[in-house]
């Protein structure tokens, strides 16, 4: 058996060679990547691995090393990328921290893992025993363990991040996920639902929706899967509807749909080409057109998005909206409503009640400790509402104006 183990010292560069000439790696191979003493703010350091034999942009799968936010260890993560994008990673939902080294290795046993100091394993694919003999990276960017019958064992596509790359499926009930935001549980979500397909915001054991395609002709979805022209909708195997890419082709140098992605700093949901002609992807669609409309749109807390995609403070607090902490507010002994007109917010709760007048769903807001604010939505036929309380999530940013306050 040719065993291959390669050890790289690392600087704060990538290292740019691939260390394989074919696009998979036999059982027995071993990389590792040699971490520096001192921890180093900002650092990256990543060797590839394999790569598919395509034309730019093409797929490789590496080893990355990258310091970490709490200012001792660094991340250790197998990842895929295509051209300069990560388009998958080991540590997209939980990050292994190691110092000293971080070492790929693709074990006799056909087991896939992450290693780090003390031999300590922080990441496994869990095929152990099942036959294992080559790691192989697709032309589609699927990365997968086959044995002699190239049976697949394990594949990144069944392990979905924020990314959904060109071929890949997606059943109903699954999603992708943003990286969590730092020092924070917030992340954001695109789940395929029976009768949807729905943008989150998740914070702890809240969700608020914040987009929605609802397809046509009431099917419901059976799963979905990204083609050249965007992302198809199917009840069975047949396809009934499509988020359509519209631009920025068809012309010269576009191309089919490269990949979907979930941005992880705004929400929105892109499809994206790669332009020859520029030599980068650009997005031919976005789910959210209007800043407003984005789930996060102004960065100070209680700000209010206006028409012109700028943010205003509630009245009564300072130009940087941070006057007062309202936290743990509870009762009319400790605070009281302020009304405003034109707003509304962009977020839907699954938090609401029904047939209250007014009065009552202030009071019912007053007396939850972890309400901010309500929306009050007011029935012109009985004088009744529907009350939607919009929970504390730490900075209340979801609030948008409609007309005039």
């Amino acid at each position: 058996m040719k065993i291959h183990v390669f050890t790289i010292l690392l600087t704060n560069l990538l290292f740019h060679q691939t260390l394989s000439e074919s696009p998979e790696i036999q059982t027995g191979y071993e990389v590792t990547l040699a971490i520096p003493s001192e921890y180093t703010k900002g650092f990256l350091g990543r060797a590839f691995l394999i790569e598919t034999e395509q034309t730019t942009p093409y797929f490789r799968a590496a080893i990355s090393v990258e310091s970490a936010n709490n200012g001792k260890y660094y991340s250790c993560s197998l990842d895929v990328f295509l051209g300069d994008v990560r388009v998958w990673s080991s540590g997209h939902l939980s990050k292994f921290y190691t110092s000293e080294k971080c070492v790929v290795e693709l074990t006799e046993y056909g087991d896939l893992r992450l290693k780090g100091q003390g031999e300590r394993v922080g990441w496994r694919s869990g095929t152990s025993g099942q036959g294992v003999k080559r790691l192989i990276l697709l032309r589609t960017g699927n990365l997968v363990l086959v044995d002699d019958f190239n049976s697949i064992k394990w594949q990144s596509f069944n392990f979905p991040t924020d990314i959904m790359l060109w071929g890949q499926r997606l059943s109903s009930q699954t999603r992708l996920t943003s990286f969590p935001k730092v020092n924070s549980t917030l992340f954001y979500s695109m789940e395929i639902q029976n009768n949807k397909i729905a943008l989150y915001l998740n914070f702890g054991k809240w969700k608020y929706s914040y987009w929605e395609y609802q397809p046509h002709g009431h099917q419901n979805i059976t799963f979905v899967q990204l083609t050249s022209n965007g992302l198809d909708l199917f009840n069975g195997r047949h396809k009934f509807d499509q988020i359509k890419s519209i631009g920025p082709g068809p012309g010269p140098g576009s191309g089919p749909v490269r990949f979907l992605a979930l941005d992880n700093s705004t929400g929105n949901l892109r499809l994206y080409q790669y332009s020859e002609e520029k030599e980068k992807f650009e997005a031919s669609y976005q789910a959210i057109n209007f800043t407003c409309d984005l789930p996060l749109a102004c960065d100070q807390p209680y700000g209010i998005c206006t028409s012109s995609g700028s943010c205003s403070c509630i009245r009564g607090l300072g130009p940087d909206c941070n006057k007062e902490n309202f936290e743990g507010l509870c009762g009319k002994s400790e605070g009281e409503m302020v009304e405003l007109q034109g707003v509304v917010s962009v977020l839907k709760s699954v938090v609401f009640r029904g047939n209250v007048g007014k009065k009552e769903c202030v009071r019912l807001c007053l007396d939850d400790c972890n309400c901010l604010a309500v929306e009050y939505v007011e029935n012109n036929e009985d004088g009744l509402g529907i009350v939607l309380c919009i929970e504390w999530l730490g900075e209340l940013r979801k609030l948008k104006r409609e007309g005039i306050m």
